[in-house]
């Protein structure tokens, strides 16, 4: 750091209490704006007529004026101070109303975030909360995100994470197909089957489901295939054939029955993934922290 800017450094303190005697033309007045003492005061204003080597206020009986130097500082100074102390509110201001940014995939974002921002509104309606739907693998700090959920490998999360659910998944189905039951590969062969077509996830493939229960040989009545999870779930609602659910996205659409669970010989798949809530910040601010309390309690219900 240069001898000029520690040099201003040391200065600021009486260059502060300098400004606010300027603004009320009294000591008394203006070490109380400051919440110092009247002598704490005067010592301040002592040191800077010392350091500039020039007095700046003519003292009289209970009165004080500036000299020349005096007015000339305080007019600069003054102005300066100022600025800055916009400039501050303005940035307090911002950082109280920062938005909340909330990051998931396209399918968590579109069947399990979406259908519970109006119950979030009601609780929190002083937080601005972005929900950003995005498949990619983000880096939350460098990308200005406040929260993440992501589906991954059990075992291989790093950082500030919390558990929200483990990935369930079973056959659903509008209820005006009346899919009774899955239990011979002859059910299969009465029903379209639709395919979210993402290689990544084999228990969500019905050969592979098919291949668990034993009906390798099974000839559904036809398939739909989407590159998109939430895509394939409104086929469902739209009751356009049989899709392996996951539980706890679908939560909300099993409760009122928009989507009925199918009834099958075997549990089908299972997997060693979980859904998880990433934090970049070990002590994030107040919105924040209730958006994680928000969404803790969400997968709880």
């Amino acid at each position: 750091m240069s001898t000029s800017l520690l040099a201003l450094g040391s200065m600021m303190e009486p260059l502060r209490g300098f400004v606010a005697v300027g603004r009320r033309m009294s000591i008394t007045l203006a070490a109380a704006d400051l919440c110092i003492t009247q002598s704490a005061l005067s010592r301040q204003v002592q040191a800077l007529e010392d350091r500039l080597g020039v007095k700046l206020f003519k003292r009289g009986h209970r009165s004080i004026a500036f000299t020349s130097e005096g007015e000339r500082l305080f007019l600069s100074a003054n102005c300066a101070l100022q600025q800055l102390q916009d400039t501050f509110a303005v940035i307090a201001s911002d950082s109280k109303h920062r938005p909340v940014t909330l990051s998931a995939s396209v399918g968590v974002t579109g069947l399990w975030i979406l259908p519970k921002l109006g119950s979030f509104q009601q609780k929190y309606p002083h937080i601005d909360l972005r929900v950003a739907a995005n498949n990619r693998i983000l880096d939350l700090t460098s990308e200005s995100v406040d929260l993440a959920i992501r589906f991954v490998k059990n075992g291989t999360i790093n950082g500030n994470a919390t558990l929200l659910f483990d990935e369930v998944v079973a056959p659903v189905a509008h209820p005006s197909l009346k899919v009774e039951s899955l239990s011979s590969a002859k059910d299969i062969s009465r029903y379209v089957l639709l395919e979210y077509d993402d290689p990544r996830l084999p228990w969500l493939h019905w050969s592979d489901w098919l291949s668990v229960m034993g009906w390798q040989g099974a000839k559904p009545k036809g398939t739909l295939r989407f590159n998109q999870y939430d895509q394939m779930i409104h086929s469902a609602l739209a009751g356009q054939g049989i899709a392996l659910g996951r539980r706890h996205l679908i939560r909300a659409l099993l409760a009122d029955g928009r989507l009925a669970e199918i009834p099958t010989s075997n549990p089908g798949l299972s997997n060693d993934y979980s859904y998880w809530l990433l934090q970049a910040d070990s002590e994030p601010r107040p919105e924040v922290a209730s958006v994680i309390d928000w969404i803790l309690t969400e997968a709880k219900v």
